[in-house]
């Protein structure tokens, strides 16, 4: 997760928030020591600001969140459509993207993101873990977007 959250930071995401899923292996997180990470990412990247990382929050609260740009989740099911994460928000749009932990989302967790707004997405043809697959969603909004 260290390494997730400080790849995510010099790619540049503004927030990075743990989820407590039903398959999440972990349900504590030293955000203290994410918060030097991220810190020492910040700074070796030159950026501008440091992200907000939240506590674990389960999923459901998660999905209650107000987000005014797109809300997306990444998963492996088969079923369903899923649009390529590229063609999913615009330039410039400010997105929500849920990546799940290894094993995936449940099918409950699915569809109560879809019920909550969320739209499926892909991230390419390839099984990501999961670490992979959030670095793959932040550098690929921050493609789209020009970041």
């Amino acid at each position: 997760y260290e390494w997730f959250a400080e790849k995510a930071t010099e790619i540049g995401v503004d927030r990075i928030t743990p989820v407590l899923t039903d398959r999440c292996e972990r349900r504590t997180l030293r955000i203290d020591r994410i918060l030097r990470v991220v810190t020492g990412a910040m700074k070796q990247s030159l950026k501008a600001y440091l992200p907000r990382v939240d506590s674990p929050m389960p999923l459901r609260e998660l999905l209650e969140l107000p987000c005014a740009g797109s809300r997306l989740i990444a998963h492996c099911e088969e079923s369903g459509n899923r649009t390529p994460l590229g063609e999913a928000f615009g330039p410039r749009e400010q997105v929500l993207i849920l990546i799940g932990p290894e094993g995936d989302f449940s099918s409950d967790e699915i569809r109560s993101a879809l019920d909550s707004g969320f739209r499926a997405v892909s991230l390419g043809r390839s099984r990501l873990r999961t670490e992979t697959a959030g670095v793959v969603a932040a550098h690929s909004v921050a493609f789209v977007n020009g970041w």
